[in-house]
């Protein structure tokens, strides 16, 4: 796991964990954040520029769809559509499910 050197990340000591120190370097061999500071650039342009209103109740839901696309950013558009259409086949949701 790469982080930066916030001292939340200190008890990481389950993981393999590598720090970079944006005060000395911002890329130290393979060890830099670049891809989740990517990540979160994105979210929030999606947050203030797609999304507009976005309810905390739900942020989860955002994430998750924001997380997938990252994941799949490699695929085209209609790949990903196709892999979406491929988990929801078959799946039946009700008006009282949605209802809660």
């Amino acid at each position: 796991m790469y982080t930066d050197a916030l001292k939340s990340y200190d008890g990481l000591s389950e993981y393999t964990h590598k720090v970079i120190d944006h005060a000395e370097a911002y890329v130290d061999g393979v060890v830099h954040t670049n891809r989740m500071e990517n990540f979160w650039s994105l979210l929030k342009r999606a947050i203030k520029g797609t999304y507009v209103s976005v309810e905390p109740f739900h942020l989860f839901r955002y994430l998750d769809e924001q997380s997938f696309r990252f994941n799949e950013r490699k695929a085209t558009d209609a790949e990903r559509f196709h892999m979406v259409l491929n988990c929801v086949a078959g799946k039946r949701l009700t008006y009282n499910q949605v209802r809660g």
